[in-house]
């Protein structure tokens, strides 16, 4: 299946993005974010989560759940030229789907990185 972004899939990028130390955190999500050396190259998002988030069925509902709020947001309001991770919390499985986008549109903002679509 397509995504209307690139995907992030390296652990050298995900490290990278973590190290350029420009984060935001909400309820639902863990957003981080690097600007990209070709500032007209496609965004691309990374997620992950950790144990923390709970069991392998827990941690596999949050990572679903982000990539379904990342295609709805990041094609219209993420920046180009930039990496992004998201990276889920213990509640992001549990948590409700419009209150995951409104933690995203936040955490994009908060890093003004935000654009409009």
């Amino acid at each position: 299946m397509r995504t209307p972004y690139d995907r992030l899939k390296r652990r050298a990028d995900f490290v990278r993005v973590t190290r350029a130390r420009q984060s935001s955190a909400a309820s639902g999500l863990v957003l981080q974010t690097a600007a990209q050396q070709a500032a007209d190259s496609p965004l691309r998002v990374g997620i992950t989560a950790s144990r923390k988030v709970g069991n392998a069925v827990l941690r596999n509902r949050a990572k679903r759940r982000l990539r379904a709020v990342a295609e709805q947001v990041m094609p219209r309001h993420a920046r180009q030229g930039h990496d992004y991770v998201m990276i889920a919390r213990h509640n992001t499985a549990i948590r409700p789907f419009d209150e995951l986008i409104k933690d995203l549109e936040s955490a994009l903002k908060r890093l003004k990185v935000w654009r409009d679509g």
